[in-house]
């Protein structure tokens, strides 16, 4: 029996040009097109099988800071679980639901992807407490805090490029890190990306995909670690709640291990749900209808209800009240964190301490922001390290 034959090759390539068209095809006119990016701060060839934003995501994967989120804090002390979460696992995290959120509104799954996996390069050892240390210590000399931290390691700190520093990302992957958190005073260099009030949307779906997962995930690890209890949960947050009833109502009784995992599988899908129509609404009552519009806004586009809005705050001061500030969580963090400005101190005090490439920022930057770029760099594990081998101690217990 004779095989029938295809009139074309049965895989032919895809360019970026074609990928682009389908770009233009398929996406909503408030997405941000890749071919539309407004470039790079230092000229390159556009690259051949890939967007210039599917580029960007693949030099940040490629980053070394990227490879040191897997040893840096979340919420418990890097290394005091098997199955806790890391900034890494965080990181991938929100980028999944960054995607999804972006997929569903028919807008750039690639940027929205990028800002979410680098959202978090410049963020210190021992999370949240870690990051407000170093802000101390960094009093009196422009401070520190992760967001602009990111957006130095994307522009200046990575080396790895023959002809610039930095990973020269695009224009609006940039301007999402720099917008990433709209509440803080951003420096200037990162204000002048743009005019506007808002980032794209694919931005805006990023920042908020940070909220929904730290808040369901941290919840999970949060009972993993049997310092969230279940009875509690359904009578004091309504968030989990409503996703427990839900969960019953589908699977009837499920065994516990279960039952947590489909409860907080039902919190993202709720809270993507409500992002998701939340945001059409909006969209379409700004009567927005291209992406430069949309920085002109004057407030988010892609937000919450009012209603799931104000359930997600009561949740964080649930979290808040049980979890952040419970002695198993702050307290190994606190005596982590005073490893961390002991080690700083020490550099100040002893520059010759530090790396060979730490040591040849000080001229440039000074010896203060040397300093916290070098050990904002560093890992948890790594800052044990040093500690150790500047004082000889280990850490307490």
């Amino acid at each position: 029996m004779a095989v029938p034959t295809c009139s074309h090759a049965p895989v032919s390539p895809v360019s970026r040009t074609d990928l682009e068209e389908r770009e233009r095809r398929f996406l909503s006119p408030l997405a941000q097109f890749s071919g539309a990016t407004r470039g790079r701060v230092h000229r390159e060839d556009p690259p051949t099988w890939r967007t210039q934003f599917q580029r960007d995501r693949d030099r940040v994967i490629h980053s070394r800071a990227f490879r040191r989120l897997e040893y840096k804090t979340q919420v418990f002390l890097n290394g005091t679980g098997d199955h806790l979460r890391t900034r890494l696992t965080h990181t991938m995290e929100v980028a999944a639901i960054s995607r999804n959120i972006a997929r569903a509104l028919g807008l750039n799954e690639d940027l929205a992807e990028t800002i979410a996996l680098a959202h978090d390069l410049g963020h210190s050892p021992f999370g949240h407490t870690g990051e407000h240390r170093l802000n101390q210590l960094m009093k009196g000399h422009g401070g520190f805090e992760h967001n602009r931290q990111s957006l130095r390691v994307v522009e200046e700190l990575e080396r790895k490029y023959p002809r610039f520093t930095g990973l020269n990302l695009s224009w609006e992957v940039r301007e999402g890190l720099s917008k990433h958190d709209p509440d803080f005073d951003l420096p200037a260099r990162a204000a002048r990306l743009d005019p506007y009030h808002q980032p794209s949307l694919e931005a805006q779906i990023a920042n908020l995909s940070d909220e929904i997962a730290y808040y369901s995930h941290d919840l999970d690890d949060g009972l993993d670690h049997r310092l969230l209890d279940e009875k509690k949960l359904l009578a004091e947050v309504q968030v989990w709640a409503e996703a427990a009833a839900e969960v019953k109502q589908l699977f009837g009784v499920l065994p516990a291990e279960s039952r947590r995992y489909y409860t907080i599988r039902q919190i993202i899908d709720q809270q993507v749900t409500d992002v998701v129509e939340t945001t059409l609404r909006q969209v379409e009552a700004a009567g927005v209808t291209q992406v430069d519009e949309v920085r002109a806004w004057k407030k988010p586009l892609v937000s919450y209800s009012p209603t799931r809005k104000k359930a997600n705050l009561d949740l964080r001061k649930y979290l808040y009240r049980n979890l952040y500030y419970n002695p198993v969580v702050a307290e190994p963090n606190r005596r982590a964190v005073r490893m961390l400005g002991e080690v700083f101190t020490a550099y100040l005090e002893r520059p010759e301490e530090m790396g060979r490439e730490a040591r040849k920022q000080v001229a440039r930057l000074g010896l203060h922001r040397a300093v916290c770029d070098y050990v904002a760099s560093m890992t948890d594990r790594y800052v044990i390290q040093e500690h150790s081998r500047l004082f000889g101690l280990q850490l307490p217990r």
